[in-house]
């Protein structure tokens, strides 16, 4: 509206601008932000998070990870990450990894990153936006977002108030799975946002000694389910014990990126192509 002063509190009317807001950076250029989602917990969306992030920052894009598990926040202990962020009175400012990866995330906010955060859903939503609004992102070509399993406030203020390229979903092999990807999926259609991804986590284990691929939770039909979903890019992440401990240890930045790449290759690729 031509008479809009933009203050939104004392207006009664539901223009485009009221029910669309839009977020703007004064000194960010955030090219590509990619949502990693699941319908369920444990499957190891922190992990995907931090090799995407993880490889594309080792293959010259700037990368960042924005943690909107609030409530359960790994990513800075996978990249070995515990000073606080600081604020330069303007703008926070995010912490980097050893190779170079912003990320902010509600641990490095906590006076000690042992304490728990016991809030309701609005104000854990209104962090999500302040991390989004508030830090200095600067130039980045991929951004991100680990979000919490489910369907509920959290994904749901991603989407609606982010713009997002696309989404990556996690899953693991177990019979249970395509269920969960439906939900994922059918809230992307909903929120009309585009699937670049299935990334199935655990899928199997390679026998170090003949190099048979063991699948210890089940066979693996994440060839058939992105199939009857139409998504195109499917990565199959195996057991690895070294990557295991290399997330225990928070050096998930020392993990050989020939394997990691190799893993997630059509991954990669389809966001390198965006």
């Amino acid at each position: 509206m031509a008479e809009c002063n933009h203050n939104c509190e004392n207006c009664g009317t539901n223009c485009g601008e009221r029910i669309a807001p839009e977020i703007f950076h004064t000194n960010s250029n955030i090219k590509n932000v990619i949502g990693i989602v699941s319908g369920k917990g444990g499957v190891g969306k922190s992990l995907v998070t931090s090799l995407l992030a993880s490889s594309l920052q080792h293959k010259k894009f700037n990368t960042a990870i924005l943690d909107a598990d609030i409530t359960g926040p790994s990513i800075p202990k996978m990249f070995g990450i515990h000073e606080h962020v600081l604020s330069d009175g303007h703008f926070i400012q995010p912490a980097k990894s050893k190779n170079g990866t912003k990320i902010i995330s509600m641990n490095l906010c906590l006076p000690d990153e042992k304490d728990p955060v016991v809030w309701r859903g609005p104000v854990i939503t209104e962090v999500i936006q302040q991390f989004w609004e508030e830090v200095e992102w600067s130039s980045t070509d991929f951004m991100f977002v680990d979000m919490p399993p489910g369907t509920g406030d959290v994904p749901l203020t991603v989407f609606q108030s982010l713009p997002l390229k696309g989404i990556i979903i996690v899953t693991t092999p177990q019979e249970l799975v395509e269920m969960v990807v439906a939900k994922a999926l059918k809230m992307a259609e909903i929120m009309e946002i585009p699937v670049l991804g299935l990334a199935v986590n655990m899928a199997y284990f390679e026998c170090p000694d003949c190099g048979k691929k063991h699948y210890i939770f089940g066979e693996n039909n994440a060839e058939k389910i992105a199939e009857n979903f139409n998504i195109k890019a499917v990565a199959e992440i195996p057991v690895v014990k070294n990557l295991a401990e290399l997330c225990d240890k928070g050096e998930i930045e020392n993990f050989n990126f020939c394997s990691a790449e190799k893993y997630l290759e059509k991954i990669l690729s389809t966001l390198e192509n965006l």
